[in-house]
């Protein structure tokens, strides 16, 4: 056995769930890995100044005790171990930047070396605004960045030089108990909307998109399976649905975990995804190891996700009439929705497990140092 005394020492500084989101998860699965863990001596930091996705705007005395304990904690520890390595997942753009720069601004002034995993974007809106324009030259300046994808570089190539970059995907757990068959048994087939109720997830343009179904006499079901949040709360989610007549095509099911989330994808026919502000969205690999279709916008790295007519559709723009046609092709089209949910089902196998990710993240770590 490796004596932890030889191995390389990594201080993780990185959101960790609640609340649950992309970042967060990614970062939970690095803490949990048994390959990074084993290869590396880890210590780990929560950076995240949330505990709920309702808290995320609000309460701000609370989040500035929380910054400040774990800015000491940092302090703390980098005072008192030589670390190989820091490796940071910080928001890359807004308040969320300026919140998390001070992080890499102490790593630096210890001279560690830095990677930088940037699991959102948003950069390129900030980069020529005060103070951004110059404190974000500073943080990336002699630093390595994991991107989830080499259609994420356009959003940072005014601040990262492409030697600077890495790539990973993300990958996930492997939660089916045994194969999955494409092949569902519903009478009318179910669409599946699974993430938090916000306006940048498309909730609003999918409602729109389901009225003109129904409309068109479409027969569908569509579960909509996620947490409240401050700008679309059930109440204004009821109001909407009703609004456009889906009473009795729309189901909200609220927050769902472990096996009741399971049974949403297991009784799926369609995966529908009309974001408007994701890079490279769990959910929709979730959607892939269930053998599902999916209908989703052409935003970050969404397109490497999903092959357009492969195991998919890649809308151009967020559209209510592209949505709709192109879910009322699979909503008559069972042959068509078991080949792309196969061809789904494949694509996750050979690139978006979590073994693919955890061996990634390593080899990446490695070579950062």
């Amino acid at each position: 056995m490796t004596s932890s005394k030889l191995k390389p020492s990594i201080l993780f500084i990185t959101p960790l769930p609640p609340p649950v989101h992309g970042s967060a998860m990614m970062s939970q699965y690095v803490k949990d890995s048994k390959l990074i863990n084993k290869t590396f001596n880890c210590d780990y930091v929560n950076l995240s100044t949330s505990r709920r996705m309702d808290e995320i705007g609000k309460k701000p005395l609370l989040k500035m005790v929380r910054f400040i304990w774990a800015y000491c904690i940092v302090l703390g520890k980098l005072m008192y171990h030589r670390y190989d390595l820091c490796y940071l997942a910080i928001t890359c753009r807004g308040i969320g930047f300026l919140k998390d720069a001070p992080f890499v601004l102490l790593c630096k002034l210890f001279r560690r070396k830095i990677v930088i995993h940037q699991h959102n974007k948003g950069m390129s809106r900030d980069v020529e605004r005060w103070p951004y324009r110059w404190l974000m030259p500073w943080i990336y300046r002699n630093t390595k960045v994991i991107l989830l994808s080499w259609r994420l570089y356009p959003d940072i190539k005014k601040i990262v030089e492409k030697d600077q970059i890495l790539i990973c995907s993300n990958g996930i757990p492997d939660t089916l108990q045994e194969e999955l068959e494409a092949k569902r048994n519903n009478r009318i087939p179910h669409l599946l909307f699974l993430s938090n109720l916000m306006v940048s997830k498309g909730v609003i343009v999918l409602l729109d998109a389901l009225e003109i179904l129904k409309n068109k006499d479409y027969s569908f079901i569509c579960d909509f399976v996620g947490g409240e949040t401050a700008e679309i709360d059930a109440a204004r989610f009821k109001a909407e649905v009703e609004k456009r007549g889906l009473d009795k095509l729309v189901i909200y099911a609220g927050k769902q975990y472990g096996a009741d989330k399971e049974h949403f994808f297991q009784q799926a026919d369609v995966f529908v995804h009309p974001t408007m502000d994701d890079c490279f969205p769990l959910v929709l690999l979730e959607a892939m190891q269930h053998s599902l279709p999916i209908v989703s916008t052409d935003v970050g790295g969404i397109a490497d996700i999903i092959e357009n007519k492969v195991n998919g559709y890649v809308c151009e723009t967020l559209d209510a009439d592209i949505f709709a046609q192109k879910l009322s092709e699979l909503i008559i089209d069972e042959p068509l929705r078991l080949r792309m949910g196969e061809s789904g089902h494949e694509k996750y196998k050979r690139q978006y497990t979590i073994e693919q990710f955890e061996a990634n993240i390593k080899e990446i770590l490695t070579v950062s140092m």
